[in-house]
């Protein structure tokens, strides 16, 4: 009887043995498995630190675009005006244009046909 309860002293202490060894190994399992996600965390958060990184260089880029467009939005109101003035003096050159050819053509006429014959009295003037 000694003897078979040495073997049953055994049995449990082998069956205690496997059973912590069973225990152990799922505990180091969920170890790595936590390590590996750890890891994985680490690497998105540096990925998102990265992008924060690049949104705020974006934002401050698009803020810079927003402040360049303010003083090209200046520049088209400049531009807008000096248009308007080109094609009102384009207005006042083509009424000087149809003046001037009114005139030339009086004085082509008035040279084809002289209606005022000098007088033999009107002298020329020399100093």
């Amino acid at each position: 009887m000694a003897e078979s309860r040495d073997d049953l002293a055994e049995s449990l202490q082998n069956l205690f043995t496997s059973v912590s060894s069973m225990v152990k190994s799922e505990l180091q399992g969920t170890n790595n498995q936590l390590d590996l996600l750890e890891k994985m965390n680490q690497r998105v958060a540096s990925e998102y630190d990265d992008m924060g990184d690049v949104a705020a260089g974006l934002r401050v880029f698009a803020e810079q675009m927003k402040s360049k467009s303010g003083g090209l939005d200046e520049f088209v109101g400049q531009m807008d005006a000096i248009e308007k003035q080109v094609s009102e003096f384009e207005a006042v050159i083509s009424v000087l244009d149809r003046y001037v050819s009114v005139l030339e053509s009086k004085i082509r006429a008035e040279y084809r046909h002289p209606h005022h014959h000098r007088r033999s009295n009107d002298s020329v003037c020399t100093d």
